[in-house]
Order: structure tokens, then sequence, then C-alpha cells
């Protein structure tokens, strides 16, 4: 055996979402960013398009994408099903982070590949940096809320339109007990078909 399958295994059955209200002060390093973005890009890729890009939030930046984010709600929002508390949770998520990591797909240019296989990719990046900070300790929340998926959005981040932000991958240290969690038995989502 190559690796220890234990371990693999281990932290792929405790990666949890633990939200940014349950970060504590502490501050992750760049490094640590770093490599969480680097394990991100191995993540395979149909035709080795690579369209995983990440537009990284910090210091400053969290108080302008916190800034951003309750008025794009506020705005995309009619007025009988605008929430004050969301508008402010929206606003206040960013400045509970040490980082918040914009995850998007740059759409390849040829189009050889289909759309839903490049969101697949990314995907699977998302998937390498929830499980890096699992095995770091981190808490670590990918966030998908419709107001992403705007061109004003696109615009923030200064997307092309045929690209997009596929969520908010937010981090923190948290001081939290480690959240617990289950599945249904593989029995019951599995079908061999030995003929």
């Amino acid at each position: 055996m190559r690796h220890n399958l234990s371990e693999v295994t281990e932290i792929i059955r405790n990666r949890r979402s633990v939200t940014p209200e349950n970060f504590s002060n502490r501050k992750v390093h760049r490094e640590q960013i770093e490599l969480l973005l680097n394990n991100a890009i191995w993540a395979p890729s149909h035709g080795m398009t690579q369209p995983w890009r990440f537009k990284v939030f910090t210091d400053g930046g969290l108080e302008r994408l916190a800034a951003f984010l309750p008025m794009l709600y506020k705005s995309q929002t009619t007025p009988e099903s605008f929430k004050q508390a969301k508008f402010e949770k929206i606003g206040a998520r960013p400045l509970l982070s040490s980082v918040v990591i914009a995850v998007c797909m740059e759409r390849d240019p040829t189009r050889k590949i289909e759309e839903i296989e490049e969101v697949e990719a990314v995907a699977c990046a998302i998937q390498n940096m929830h499980l890096t900070c699992t095995a770091y300790g981190l808490g670590a929340f990918w966030s998908t809320p419709k107001l992403i998926y705007s061109q004003e959005m696109n615009d923030f981040l200064g997307l092309k339109p045929e690209d997009k932000c596929l969520g908010l991958f937010y981090v923190g240290y948290t001081e939290m007990e480690w959240p617990k969690s289950h599945r249904k038995p593989v029995e019951y989502v599995t079908e061999w078909i030995g003929e």
C-alpha cells in the first residue's frame, strides 16, 4: 500500500462544514492557504482544462467582500422576500473568517469540454480544499447562495460573462468541538450489476 489508508479514510470521514459563526479570532497562515490551493489544483480535470480560479480575500479584502455581499443580496431580493437577518448574516460572515476564497470556474475557450464537466472539476478542487482544512484542523464552509451566480458577482470578481463563481469558501480556526455526522449505509445507495 502506497499510503496510510486508515489516515486517508479518517480525514474523508471527518470532513465537516463549520460555519464562520463558529470560527475563533486566530488567523490562518498564508502558507496554509497556499497548501490548500496547491492541493485544490490536483483535482481531476477532463481534458486538463484546469478550470479552477481562486480569488483569495484577506484583511481589507474581507471588508470589501463584507460590504458588497449584503448590497448584492438587497439588490436581488424583492421587498416581500427580504430578510434583515439574512442581510446581516451575509455581511458578517467574511469578517468572522480568517480567509474567504471565491472559487470560480473559467470556461475553456475551445469548449472542447462540456460546462458541467468544468463545474465538476471545480467541485473536486473544493473537496480537496475541504480535506486539507480537515487535516489542518481548520473549520471550512462552502457557501453557495444564489446571488453568487449573478453578473454583478462576476463583475465584482473580474470574471468574464461565461465564467462562474461556484462558491465562497470560508476558512478559520474553530474552538468548538469537532462536529459529528453520519451517512446512510452504502447498501441504501448502491446497486451492484454483475451481468
